[in-house]
């Protein structure tokens, strides 16, 4: 099987502009929730912002897709590298302001019609494909909150199987819209106060934005050119639930087979997995679907944490943020704190301030609406 390296990473969280700033404000146990009201007809609420106002998708995918190239050596144009980018909302803050010009104006705008065409939930790829002069493969998956690690896998399958030697992939969600925190909202999901994963009093998500991207090669191409690695795509696992719209199945059937299927076609056991980076979205099913499949299947003592306390949700990129940190403490051999957790519900280990630690094969989960199940196990 050809091996996958990743060799470069753009990231931009509510903990800062990029991967360095990010990864050093988690490791500080900082936090980017804020307390915000982004728009006057909603009540302010804990959010992940970038900036003081919500982000632009266009502008954000620019951001990393740049600094990923600048981190791994690469320049553009790169004719041949495929282009995996996924987000769970797209443009839908452009289709909300579309939706409320035709409100407003009470009959669809025409001037709007070309602009409508530019937002179509695919297209944000493909300008990412402009942008590095790619004129291969561009896939943009959409599996809601797991849209970031299926995006990732998606890519190293295209190299696995010849279709190139190298690929951008990742997640990128500006998800601060009207309609999505008055959605979440009514389904009383949302946090009043904060983000806190795993705790016996955890309220629900804080929403926020952010992106990452990663350069991935053959292991041949990367050491053809002698490039850094971050880290080894060792596999990963891929199912959906078929059970429900929004609620995980309760005995996490699906959410174990993926698990599974990861850890088989990435030759290990669970005893080999040294640190878990978990969904951990502080709302009361995931985490306990969650910690009941890692009690289930991992020895006792393995780490546990999710840096969703310190970045917020960031739905179909938080997956992909949180490879980005898993690569990063197996480059620094640090674990990231779970912030948030006070009172621990589950008898997990979970790490409540970073650490040194030894760390070899880490696991990354995502667990997204309608029972999308993703994992993936990376490796020094």
């Amino acid at each position: 099987m050809v091996k996958i390296f990743v060799t470069g990473i753009g990231l931009v969280s509510a903990l800062g502009g990029s991967l360095e700033d990010s990864w050093r404000n988690l490791i500080l146990g900082k936090s980017g929730i804020r307390l915000h009201q982004p728009f006057p007809e909603l009540t302010p609420l804990p959010l992940g912002l970038i900036a003081e106002q919500p982000s632009e998708l266009t502008m954000l995918t620019r951001m990393v897709v740049a600094s990923a190239l600048q981190d791994s050596g690469l320049v553009a144009p790169l004719t041949d590298c495929a282009v995996v980018i996924g987000s769970s909302r797209s443009y839908q803050a452009s289709w909300e302001m579309l939706a409320r010009e035709m409100y407003n104006a009470n009959h669809f705008p025409v001037s709007s019609f070309g602009n409508w065409l530019d937002t179509l939930p695919h297209i944000n790829a493909i300008a990412a494909a402009r942008q590095i002069g790619a004129s291969g493969i561009v896939l943009a998956p959409m599996t809601a909150c797991a849209t970031g690690i299926w995006s990732i896998a998606q890519a190293a399958l295209l190299i696995q199987t010849g279709q190139c030697q190298q690929a951008i992939a990742g997640g990128v969600e500006a998800p601060i819209t009207p309609l999505t925190l008055a959605g979440f909202q009514q389904m009383g999901a949302l946090a009043k106060t904060g983000a806190y994963p795993f705790d016996l009093q955890r309220e629900g998500l804080v929403l926020g934005e952010g992106a990452a991207v990663f350069v991935l090669e053959s292991a041949e191409f990367a050491k053809q050119r002698q490039a850094k690695v971050y880290g080894e795509i060792l596999g990963f696992g891929l199912t959906n639930d078929a059970y429900h719209s929004n609620s995980p199945e309760p005995e996490g059937k699906s959410a174990i087979a993926a698990i599974k299927q990861c850890l088989e076609r990435s030759c290990l056991t669970p005893a080999d997995i040294d640190y878990i980076h978990a969904h951990g979205t502080a709302t009361q099913l995931n985490d306990q679907m969650e910690s009941m499949v890692i009690q289930r299947l991992f020895p006792q003592g393995v780490a546990v944490s999710s840096t969703k306390g310190s970045t917020g949700h960031t739905l179909g990129a938080s997956g992909a943020l949180g490879v980005a940190f898993s690569l990063m403490a197996l480059k620094h051999q640090i674990l990231p704190p779970c912030l948030g957790l006070q009172q621990p519900e589950f008898d997990l280990d979970i790490v409540t301030a970073a650490r040194l630690s030894k760390i070899r094969q880490v696991l990354c989960l995502s667990f997204g609406f309608g029972g999308q199940n993703a994992a993936i196990a990376l490796g020094r």
